[in-house]
């Protein structure tokens, strides 16, 4: 790739991840809301973000970044997702106790609740597997498995949370935001799991195959 498509390619992406969080910053949701509330909320924004660049960097996608780099950012971004989830879940509960305690237990009237707490137990599951992963001698196939299958619940219930909220996020960046992060999570998976594979099985490719959620192999 020139360097001027490197350039493109890294200010687009720019552009999604930080566009729909500068819009939110200006919506009037938020107007007479608490600190708890704005760390809260906005922790959810930038862990949508985030999940953008995360299966982008576990692919080795973007341009003019080395291999060993991408998968080193790969694991902070991974953590710092974990951080912002749970910055996001303790900010709404400083603001609402009862109705974070109805979202957790699953009580709460609305649909999206259900969504969020699903991706937030995907987001600590995969962060306590990341951690204890050799320590319990989880072989590195079934690792494979297990994370890119929780790696996709997660960004499926996150979109699916995100979309119905009528929130801070403007509907239009918000969505741009979603279909972007579903595609590259889904483009990431087909290729890594069967195009690379069946390539590499063929010998078409000497590439290896990456993990999408692995920073650590």
């Amino acid at each position: 790739m020139s360097r001027i498509g490197k350039v493109v390619t890294w200010a687009v992406l720019a552009a999604a991840m930080i566009v729909p969080i500068a819009i939110a910053a200006t919506s009037p949701y938020l107007a007479y809301r608490g600190p708890a509330y704005l760390v809260g909320g906005f922790a959810g924004i930038i862990c949508l973000s985030l999940l953008l660049i995360q299966p982008l960097l576990a692919a080795g996608y973007l341009p003019g970044a080395p291999p060993t780099t991408e998968r080193r950012w790969h694991h902070r971004v991974g953590w710092a997702i974990i951080t912002c989830v749970v910055l996001h879940v303790g900010g709404l509960y400083l603001t609402s106790p009862p109705d974070t305690l109805d979202a957790l237990l699953l009580v709460a009237p609305t649909p999206f609740s259900v969504y969020g707490v699903l991706a937030m137990w995907g987001v600590l599951l995969t962060g306590v597997l990341v951690a204890l992963r050799r320590r319990i001698g989880l072989h590195y196939s079934s690792w494979r498995i297990v994370h890119n299958a929780l790696a996709l619940v997660v960004v499926v219930a996150t979109v699916i949370h995100a979309i119905q909220i009528e929130g801070a996020m403007g509907m239009l960046s918000k969505s741009l935001l979603c279909i972007a992060v579903l595609g590259a999570t889904m483009a990431t998976l087909f290729d890594l799991r069967i195009i690379r594979p069946l390539l590499f099985r063929r010998g078409r490719s000497s590439q290896p195959v990456r993990d999408l959620a692995s920073s650590e192999d």
